[in-house]
């Protein structure tokens, strides 16, 4: 795969009327990596420039539609939220995000044949070869979730990505999609060698890398994915150790903070907390687009879904009042503007010409959280019939991010949630005191809604439905604008509408709805590759190859800074 996208920048650097004198060798310039210190180097690049996030966030049900008449919005981001397949040039689209995980693998794959014949006995060589299988299985488990349906052991059939285990020598090589359940198998092989050899030896700021508490935090979300759930909760309580609180977010201190946008989103970033396990750079607009900024705001989280279906909703379940959180939601409201969000992800500029303050957006992102890790593993104590103890895991998140919970040193109870929830109509429909639904009302929004997963969750109504619709709520929460929602939609297969919103910011009506088995589930694989010759994934009316072949060469759109805080800085 490295040596496709070698040849493919090599060539357009020279000119298209040079290509043929190129395609009878393959043109190779990698450094011998021959030591632990190149291989530690080289490592640096085994994790992906471009992120997932606005992808994925965009596609959930974290965001309605403010209008056509909003001016904020974009071709791409309006492919995005409908849920097309992605033709429009970004950073943070569907070909970039393909190039960059495979780049990132590609890096993995040289580092480990540089490690071949080196002493295993060296901590070093030891925690470099963890760090690269670790780094090789994270990528494909992003390609593979984002590109393909979720998984499902049952289904042998459904399309996965190539699992890149070598370098290619060969510029005629094609790759098989292979399927979903074959690369999960792949990975957790990957993962599990892996977790044998992590350490934190090679580095002096060791959030930024594989770490083992952020190794243990990727095997809980992976073992939770593929629903294997004592892995899941083996593996965070490697995390977690015996005292969880100690590890979380500290959200009283965020309060105590100024209370500006940019001094609270670098904190959550900020290497020296526990509860941030791996942080990741990436050219991403999410700092813009869910701060306080104009950015990409015709797609919005606004108040409607605040406070119907998460952020302000679902503190009723622990008796807190909408504004009970250490960091209350910012609400944003003007002309096309109506956002409720939490501060987080911090919008960054690097230049690359200072005088003409042109340059990247950029972001950095916990992609595994010490809070995250926690409410899995709730998830997989429910999934295991261990009611209790999943109360234990939401109490503690409950009273970390609430200060009402916290006062009132609050504890749940598997009994309390079930009476909650089935209290509750569930979204889009509404029931008759003999609980028969009587009308579709797609104004009907709140904090429950139809789970629909390939494993059996009991009746609905049935203690572990309405404590997995608990824990599904407060991830929504927690991963707010981090771009989990979308793999929670696909895992438990909830349908989504897409609802454009008047203008007093309530929905008034539907123009799509993303179903069960919907294939637009799976992001289409970037056009050009596709077009090499790799089987599409199915739409209405598609068909596609077997194949792939190399990517495209990724170029990154520039920006003007000051245009920037001019054009779209809420003021």
């Amino acid at each position: 795969m490295k040596k496709y996208i070698a040849l493919s920048v090599f060539a357009m650097g020279l000119g298209l009327t040079s290509c043929d004198d190129f395609l009878d060798k393959l043109p190779d310039n990698r450094a011998d990596i021959d030591t632990k210190e190149k291989a530690v180097t080289l490592l640096v690049s085994a994790y992906p420039s471009n992120d997932y996030i606005l992808l994925s966030e965009y596609s959930s049900d974290n965001v309605d539609d403010y209008g056509a008449r909003n001016p904020y919005t974009d071709r791409f981001l309006d492919q995005v939220f409908a849920w097309q397949d992605i033709t429009e040039s970004n950073n943070e689209d569907t070909e970039s995000l393909w190039e960059a995980c495979y780049n990132a693998i590609s890096s993995a794959n040289q580092a480990l044949m540089g490690l071949e014949g080196l002493d295993m006995n060296d901590d070093g060589v030891r925690h470099a070869r963890g760090e690269a299988l670790l780094c090789r299985a994270y990528n494909h488990f992003i390609l593979v979730n984002m590109f393909c349906q979720h998984y499902d052991p049952n289904d042998t059939h459904s399309p996965g990505v190539p699992y890149v285990t070598e370098l290619e020598d060969n510029i005629h090589a094609t790759y098989d999609r292979g399927t979903v359940v074959e690369v999960y198998q792949n990975i957790q092989k990957d993962l599990e060698e892996g977790l044998r050899y992590v350490g934190e030896s090679n580095y002096t700021v060791a959030k930024y890398h594989f770490n083992k508490a952020a190794a243990y935090a990727f095997a809980t979300r992976f073992y939770l994915f593929s629903q294997q759930w004592e892995k899941a909760v083996q593996s965070a309580n490697m995390v977690l150790g015996t005292a969880p609180s100690t590890m979380l977010r500290d959200w009283s201190v965020q309060a105590g903070m100024t209370q500006t946008y940019s001094a609270i989103s670098q904190h959550f970033v900020d290497a020296t907390l526990n509860c941030n396990l791996l942080l990741h750079t990436a050219y991403s607009s999410m700092g813009l687009a869910f701060g306080p900024y104009y950015v990409y705001c015709r797609y919005s989280h606004g108040a409607y879904l605040a406070g119907n279906e998460d952020g302000k909703a679902l503190p009723a379940l622990w008796g807190s009042n909408q504004n009970g959180y250490y960091m209350t939601m910012k609400t944003y409201s003007a002309t096309n503007l109506d956002k409720s969000i939490f501060w987080k992800l911090p919008y960054l500029f690097e230049y690359t010409d200072p005088v003409a303050g042109i340059g990247y957006r950029h972001t950095v992102y916990p992609a595994f959280t010490a809070d995250e890790t926690l409410l899995s593993r709730a998830e997989a104590y429910i999934n295991l019939g261990r009611y209790d103890e999943a109360c234990k895991d939401m109490s503690v998140w409950v009273r970390n991010i609430s200060m009402d919970a916290a006062a009132m040193n609050f504890e749940f109870d598997p009994e309390t949630i079930k009476a909650f929830f089935n209290g509750i109509d569930y979204s889009y429909e509404r029931t008759n005191e003999n609980g028969v639904v009587t009308e579709k009302n797609i104004t009907q929004s709140t904090v429950k809604k139809h789970l629909n997963p390939k494993f059996d969750i009991g009746a609905e109504g049935d203690t572990k439905e309405c404590m997995l619709q608990a824990v599904l709520g407060m991830r929504r929460i927690e991963t707010l604008q981090a771009g989990l929602r979308w793999f929670d939609v696909k895992r438990y297969g909830i349908v989504i509408p897409r609802r454009l919103m008047d203008a007093n910011g309530s929905p008034s009506k539907c123009y799509d709805w993303l179903s069960v088995d919907d294939p637009r589930r799976a992001l289409q694989l970037p056009k050009k590759v596709t077009a090499a010759g790799m089987q599409a994934n199915p739409r209405e009316g598609s068909t596609g190859g077997n194949s792939s072949v190399a990517l495209p060469f990724v170029s990154y759109v520039t920006d003007n800074v000051q245009q920037i805080e001019d054009k779209y800085l809420v003021k």
